[in-house]
């Protein structure tokens, strides 16, 4: 949908973003809101109901489909909020220094309302200049209201006696069905892979098919890490008729959150086939859509809708930015962990927000704190991270588990439970210590269960603590997973000051000194291949051998591809150019020198 910004806000743990639109949306600024955990919604709705003045009456577990109704109410609610900001703004006088006045002045320098707003009040006053004053408040159009569902994250619902709920009662299902019900126009963002049963549930929801003018209401944006991932599931959707509306790439590992590394190909040489291929993905998928919508009666395009492709994780400069726009022909990118600074934008309790605002880059660290099993951008002075280790060093590891949204083990019951519990760690933790092994691999082996953390808790309790909501259980341990590229900004920002970085209009990041993305998301998978060769070398086997030297021979081209790359950098410095050139080179001998056996 189209933006009057050409960057957004992506979705920020559970609760960092968790009411963003409530902050940046009547400024034209799109983001995103987690849906996955519904007790935290339902919080939240009853908060700004009561701040704002609206009804609210509670949605209870024991309503029959409480989890997907608290989404859909919270959404319109934001909804509703949202566009009685926009009218109250357009009801604002220019010549204020207020919300109205800010819509305009955030806008990047050659947007056409940016023009138009700066010609307006260069003109003496008049008709002309009232006629142009109105015209730009009905061009205001607030940022779009995206919600995210990481599609694994799906565990079967049960009744208050365990017995199984019917499918579409599951923890994605639910949450689709939740955003579908909503008055909003605006994007699902599909994250952290595939989901079958997901993706076939989306097929009954007609907001996601185009109407009878084409037009998308519900549209679906796919995140994905690569060119072949991007076809694979675009196909899928298409022979449902359901087309993806963008696909947002993300650096594998120089993100916030979960990281989910690619087989060592690098963001740059992602960002090329996409740029070569746009045009044939459009070719392939088109027909495949139509031909299903043909078959189910649905509208049929005549010409290819939209298709973005956008970016982030990782970016932190104007150039960066303009850079991926301007040589990759992307429509847009994504500034997450940055807006973390930002408390006009997001939900980090002060104790937090200091710590990020003087951290130093140690603090953040590839972790394996998610019971996922999948790596976690994590920091070291979190609430969550000392809470851990203090419970480890009491000799009672693990969580009190009331959410239970990541439990899926079940090596102890059959009812799953989740790693970073305490049930499952003192089970877990039982039963290593019965097999006998030498005291300094049975330490490592506790170190790697006592690792898991609670995210379900700790992504959530943020919120709470900056706003003043009571805290379930008592459990106010803040998780917050910015990712690495937060090393290089310090103290605590405007929204106006990050903006104007991201246009190139200020400069806010601190003196350490900043390589390119590229090369620092290189620099992260080099050390991810390393720690994979040292984890794996003394149980080698030949699966393990052949993926290790794609991942290097994959690391190798591209750094070779970065080479040709650097004359492309129009806006920086021969000395600049110099140092990326040198530091490939230095990547490139370390690459090479790592020995991988043979098996």
């Amino acid at each position: 949908m189209a933006s009057v910004h050409t960057f957004h806000i992506p979705v920020l743990g559970l609760s960092y973003s968790i009411d963003t639109p409530l902050k940046v949306a009547r400024f034209g600024i799109s983001s995103v809101v987690s849906i996955i955990e519904d007790e935290l919604i339902e919080k939240m709705r009853a908060y700004h109901a009561l701040k704002n003045n609206e009804p609210y009456i509670p949605i209870t577990t024991n309503d029959n489909d409480y989890r997907a109704e608290r989404i859909t109410a919270y959404l319109n609610l934001l909804h509703k909020l949202v566009d009685q900001q926009i009218a109250k703004m357009k009801e604002m006088s220019f010549d204020e220094n207020n919300d109205l006045t800010k819509y305009f002045e955030l806008l990047p320098a050659d947007n056409e309302l940016s023009l138009q707003y700066k010609f307006m009040q260069a003109i003496p006053e008049g008709n002309k200049k009232t006629t142009l004053q109105q015209q730009l408040k009905n061009s205001i159009t607030p940022g779009a209201i995206d919600v995210n569902i990481m599609a694994k994250v799906d565990n079967l619902g049960v009744d208050k006696n365990g017995t199984p709920l019917p499918v579409e009662y599951s923890d994605a299902l639910s949450a689709l069905r939740g955003f579908a019900n909503s008055e909003l126009q605006s994007s699902v963002i599909l994250s952290a892979g595939y989901n079958p049963r997901l993706y076939s549930y989306i097929e009954q929801f007609p907001d996601f098919y185009p109407n009878k003018e084409g037009i998308i209401k519900k549209q679906i944006i796919l995140k994905v890490s690569d060119y072949r991932s991007a076809v694979i599931q675009g196909k899928i959707m298409a022979k449902k008729g359901l087309w993806i509306s963008e696909y947002r790439i993300e650096s594998g590992l120089n993100c916030g959150g979960h990281a989910f590394a690619t087989d060592g190909i690098l963001l740059g040489p992602i960002l090329e086939e996409f740029r070569l291929k746009k045009t044939e993905l459009i070719t392939e998928l088109l027909p495949l859509c139509n031909t299903a919508n043909q078959t189910k009666g649905n509208y049929i395009f005549s010409t290819p809708p939209q298709l973005r492709i956008t970016v982030q994780g990782g970016i932190g400069t104007s150039n960066e930015d303009q850079f991926l726009m301007n040589h990759y022909n992307i429509d847009g990118t994504g500034w997450g962990s940055p807006f973390l600074l930002v408390p006009e934008a997001t939900n980090v309790d002060d104790h937090t927000l200091q710590d990020l605002a003087t951290a130093q880059k140690d603090d953040y660290f590839l972790s394996n704190a998610s019971p996922l099993g999948v790596p976690f951008n994590n920091f070291r002075k979190s609430t969550s991270e000392k809470q851990r280790i203090t419970r480890t060093e009491k000799g009672r590891p693990g969580s009190p588990c009331y959410k239970k949204f990541l439990a899926t083990d079940t090596e102890f019951s059959e009812t799953p439970i989740c790693t970073a519990s305490r049930a499952y760690q003192h089970q877990k933790i039982k039963q290593l210590k019965e097999k006998g092994l030498p005291p300094e691999q049975l330490e490592k082996e506790i170190c790697s269960i006592t690792e898991k953390d609670c995210l379900c808790e700790g992504l959530s309790a943020a919120v709470f603590l900056k706003d003043g909501i009571p805290v379930s259980h008592k459990l106010n341990a803040v998780t917050i997973c910015p990712g690495p590229n937060l090393a290089y900004f310090s103290g605590v920002f405007s929204l106006k000051e990050m903006i104007d970085h991201i246009y190139g209009r200020a400069n806010i990041l601190n003196t350490l000194p900043r390589p390119n993305m590229f090369i620092n998301e290189a620099e992260l998978y080099i050390d991810y291949l390393k720690n994979a060769i040292d984890k794996s070398i003394a149980t080698m086997n030949a699966k393990q051998s052949k993926y290790l030297n794609t991942f290097k021979t994959n690391l190798l081209s591209g750094i070779e591809y970065y080479k040709n790359l650097a004359s492309e950098f129009k806006k920086e410095k021969d000395q600049y150019i110099y140092q990326f050139k040198e530091q490939l080179s230095i990547q490139e001998t370390a690459i090479t020198n790592m020995l991988i056996p043979s098996i």
